[in-house]
């Protein structure tokens, strides 16, 4: 006897037995996860397929399935999201200051603080974020402020290889500056917060990691350096 839609014909011992159930308590079986069309994948004019099925393996690996509605589009998103921490492969220094290096009788400390950065830490790939204070002793060069605010901001992907550290980041801002300026002194201070010291581990939410590097005079003159810290502090 073929079974109906909404009954159940167990058998026992030579003896059929009808059993009306609810319709609700007989399910489809589970639709096969859903894939995205191959022309979707990746970012526009640059695929990164490997990087996504790394993402899917990720998912699978937590036991998530990437094939539900809510993740369909996540490894896409992450991969995309990736390669734009990454872009500063194609990046120099040059490109960054564009040019805006002028000639300037000015021998007296130039400082831009409080300036945003972000970056992922090498040890978990997790951001950290903060802020870097920057100061300088021109030698009869100056470079455009803006300019020295997207250094600090692009310098962060400029260097990104999975092998970054605040303490390295800091250090990397300063020769920067020093290569493209050529001044008398640098110096640098980042402060930031680690989300891997947020979310795991320690867990302390309102603890800052702060890191200095000194260049040249304001390295090697008490005075100046001192005037610098003084200064990012008021």
């Amino acid at each position: 006897m073929p079974l109906l839609k909404g009954w159940a014909t167990p058998c026992s011992a030579g003896v059929r037995v009808c059993l009306l159930l609810k319709p609700h308590v007989l399910r489809e079986p589970p639709a096969a996860p859903r894939q995205l069309p191959a022309d979707k994948r990746g970012r526009e004019g640059d695929a990164a397929p490997e990087l996504e099925d790394a993402y899917k393996a990720v998912l699978r690996a937590l036991g998530e399935d990437p094939g539900r509605q809510g993740l369909l589009l996540t490894p896409r998103r992450a991969a995309m999201a990736m390669e734009f921490f990454t872009k500063g492969y194609q990046e120099s220094i040059e490109d960054i200051l564009n040019g805006a290096i002028f000639d300037e009788d000015h021998d007296e400390m130039v400082i831009v603080k409080d300036i945003d950065m972000f970056s992922l830490c090498e040890h978990h790939l997790v951001p950290f974020f903060g802020k870097v204070h920057i100061g300088y002793l021109p030698r009869k060069k100056v470079v455009g402020l803006s300019k020295l605010a997207s250094c600090v901001c692009k310098i962060p992907m400029l260097f990104f290889f999975f092998s970054l550290v605040q303490e390295r980041l800091t250090k990397q801002i300063a020769m920067a500056i020093t290569q493209a300026l050529k001044p008398a002194g640098v110096a640098v201070v980042v402060e930031a917060s680690h989300v891997c010291m947020l979310m795991r581990g320690v867990q302390k939410m309102n603890s800052r990691t702060i890191t200095s590097t000194m260049l040249g005079v304001l390295r090697e003159d008490p005075k100046s350096r001192e005037e610098f810290l003084t200064l990012i502090k008021n």
